[in-house]
């Protein structure tokens, strides 16, 4: 499967990285073996994880990467290149990633801060013209993946979700991704159709406003010839929702009940066109008097044909309390009318639900079966990136060090595995070692240290291990799955399993997750940090 996104190519790069590939091309440096990690700082939302998204995106866009004959000739045109050699452009006209190495976890797993989820081994100047679009390919799909896992942990398990997002994304290509990686962090499918088709994920619709705004009150009247489902008699729906509706109101069970004909008709035409699975948006005049009446008028004349309605959406208003007067409304409806499953029909709700209304629904008491939710899952509203990086820590196998005065900008040093040791209780912590260090084992102990602070340390015996540095493109193939069904299913795992404590997992104050350091990486990272740093001198 190639890359979705014929604009992810290598020419989406910043023009510092082909600047940077010149410089190093003209100095004879283009060539030096080099290690970039790929993490980020601190996780986002204000929590302790993170969902890895867009690993087989992004070795999609390596194994197709190169500069075409007209990226080539947009850079001669620049004045600022007009000194580059015909060798350079040469040169950039034939790289590949033949010679690149990457690491990392699978696809969907749980990451956390300072963990390398991406080591990226190339010749230099490959490697920096790599950065821009790996970040780009990594960050969003991570952030959206982590937001909608968020979203899943609040609402339950119980509870269907749907991305609704298409409207209100960043763009085509935001629809598209955010419609994936919702479904990657747990929602169970989108209104997206492309999405759908392209990735195999459930499509579900129901209908906007619009559909009943377009009816007028004469609509109502019109005749809809409808045959029952197994003797094929044939019957007027539009009869036997007014006669259902009739009932309804003559024996109050649904109080207070004032429909609206319009709305009614567009109902009916709606359920007459789409008996399998009618779904519908109640609150465009009133839920409780009107559109609720309406759609028990239609649901039980759909019943007449042998079809069972899917249920309503609630869209405005108060979520909580209409869900509860919808419920009862149903079991009383079905009680009355013989038909049990009515009162386990499906209560949707929308209208820019997020982390925070969720948790006050849950709060207040909810009788929802399901949540759209558009806006604030694919633009997520609680933070606009994620801010991972991509930071040299290896060139010619001789470990790189960034300081900083912000202690938590300074990287850690040389080529690393990374490794999730497990007790009895879950996961106790990531652990980074050499790739020719020490591997952690079951059942045996390891030192593991914070990397900065040297008073925190501790022997760690695991009951298991995983590794989180796997080989993902070895130059020809790319090792990691594109089947986003199996990625969502190992996310739920990890949320739902215990491999991951729930105190990590909360939305609010979280406990932080720790990742260390080998002794062997500790003091590499320390004695680094002794040769680099400047001695002031105080007078």
């Amino acid at each position: 499967m190639a890359h979705y996104n014929n604009l992810v190519r290598a020419s989406l790069t910043d023009m510092y990285q082909v600047k940077m590939a010149w410089t190093d091309f003209a100095t004879g440096r283009h060539e030096i073996p080099s290690t970039f990690d790929y993490f980020f700082r601190t996780a986002p939302f204000k929590g302790a994880f993170a969902v890895f998204g867009g690993l087989r995106q992004a070795m999609e866009f390596v194994n197709d990467y190169h500069f075409s004959a007209e990226d080539i000739f947009a850079f001669k045109m620049d004045p600022d290149m007009a000194h580059y050699t015909a060798e350079f452009w040469q040169w950039l006209g034939q790289i590949d990633c033949r010679d690149v190495r990457i690491y990392a976890p699978p696809e969907g797993t749980i990451i956390f801060p300072r963990t390398p989820v991406l080591r990226v081994e190339a010749p230099l100047a490959i490697n920096k013209l790599l950065e821009s679009t790996l970040l780009n390919q990594l960050n969003y799909p991570t952030l959206v993946a982590t937001n909608a896992a968020r979203i899943r942990l609040v609402a339950g398990w119980s509870k269907k979700i749907w991305e609704f997002g298409l409207r209100r994304a960043q763009g085509a290509d935001g629809a598209v991704s955010g419609s994936l990686y919702c479904y990657l962090g747990g929602f169970d499918g989108t209104s997206n159709c492309l999405a759908g088709r392209l990735f195999g994920i459930p499509v579900k619709g129901t209908h906007a406003h619009s559909q009943v705004q377009g009816y007028k009150d004469s609509d109502l009247h019109h005749e809809r010839i409808m045959g029952d489902r197994k003797t094929g008699e044939k019957f007027d729906l539009t009869e036997a929702a007014i006669t259902a509706r009739t009932t309804l109101q003559q024996h109050e069970l649904v109080p207070d009940a004032k429909t609206n004909d319009a709305e009614l008709a567009a109902f009916l035409d709606f359920g007459w066109k789409n008996p399998t699975n009618c779904l519908l948006l109640v609150d465009t005049f009133s839920v409780l008097r009107s559109g609720l009446t309406n759609f028990l008028a239609v649901a039980i004349a759909l019943n007449r044909a042998g079809y069972r309605a899917s249920g309503l959406r609630l869209d405005s208003g108060d979520l909580s309390y209409q869900s509860k007067e919808v419920r009862k409304t149903f079991i009383r409806v079905g009680e009355f009318f013989g038909f049990d499953y009515f009162g386990k029909m499906t209560i949707t709700e929308s209208n820019d639900l997020n982390v925070d209304v969720l948790e006050e629904l849950n709060r207040t008491g909810n009788d929802a079966d399901a949540y759209g939710i558009g806006t604030n899952a694919v633009t997520c509203e609680g933070q606009p990136a994620l801010g991972g990086v991509y930071k040299l820590v290896d060139i010619a196998g001789t470990p790189r060090i960034k300081l900083s005065e912000d202690k938590i900008k300074i990287t850690i040093p040389g080529q690393k595995n990374a490794w999730r040791l497990f007790g009895l209780q879950g996961a106790i912590l990531d652990l980074m070692t050499s790739p020719q260090g020490t591997i952690p084992m079951p059942g045996q102990d390891i030192l593991c240290c914070d990397p900065f602070d040297e008073t925190k340390r501790a022997v760690v015996c695991p009951v298991s291990v995983k590794p989180l540095s796997t080989l993902v493109w070895d130059g020809v193939n790319i090792n990691c799955s594109n089947d986003y069904t199996a990625m969502r299913s190992y996310v739920i795992e990890q949320l739902r399993s215990g491999q991951i404590r729930a105190d990590h997992l909360r939305t609010l104050n979280p406990t932080p997750y720790k990742v260390s350091l080998s002794l062997e990486l500790y003091q590499q990272m320390h004695d680094l940090m002794t040769e680099e740093t400047t001695i002031e001198r105080l007078t």
